[in-house]
C-alpha cells in the first residue's frame, strides 16, 4: 500500500481514544503516524513536515469542517486529504469532496473502510 516514500501519515483528531486506535491501524501500514488534536498543530505540521496524506476529522475544529477542508486544500494543494466524519448524510460526503478531500470515512467504519481508503487515495482512484 504505502510506497518508500509514503512512509508517514498525518492524523487530526481532537477525539484522544479515538486517534489512538486510528493510529494503531495505521501504523500496519506506515513507518510514522504524526498524531495532532487541533486546527493549528495540523497547519504547522504540515507545513514543517512533507506528508502524502492527511487524515482529519471533520469536528477537529468545532467550527465548519467544510472550511478546514478548503483552507487545508489551498495551504496544501499536494497533500492528499482523507476526511473523517460521524455524519452519514450522503450530502455531507459530497460536500466533503467538493470541499478538496480525497476520500471520506464515516467513523463507525474506520475498521474496514480506512486503509482501502487509504490505498485508494494514495493511488489517485476514486
Amino acid at each position: 500500500m504505502a510506497t518508500e516514500a509514503l512512509r508517514c501519515v498525518l492524523l487530526a483528531d481532537r477525539h484522544v481514544g479515538l486517534a489512538e486506535g486510528v493510529r494503531d491501524l495505521l501504523e500496519t501500514t506506515f513507518d510514522v503516524v504524526v498524531m495532532v488534536a487541533d486546527e493549528a498543530s495540523l497547519c504547522e505540521s504540515a507545513r514543517c513536515m512533507h506528508f502524502a496524506l492527511a487524515i482529519v476529522d471533520l469536528s477537529l475544529t468545532r467550527n465548519n469542517g467544510l472550511a478546514l477542508i478548503r483552507r487545508i486544500r489551498r495551504l496544501f494543494p499536494e497533500l492528499k486529504l482523507i476526511a473523517l466524519s460521524v455524519h452519514m448524510e450522503k450530502h455531507v460526503q459530497e460536500a466533503v469532496i467538493a470541499a478538496g478531500a480525497n476520500g471520506f470515512v464515516l467513523k463507525q467504519f474506520i475498521a474496514t473502510d480506512l486503509l482501502p481508503a487509504v490505498d485508494s487515495c494514495l493511488r489517485g482512484t476514486p
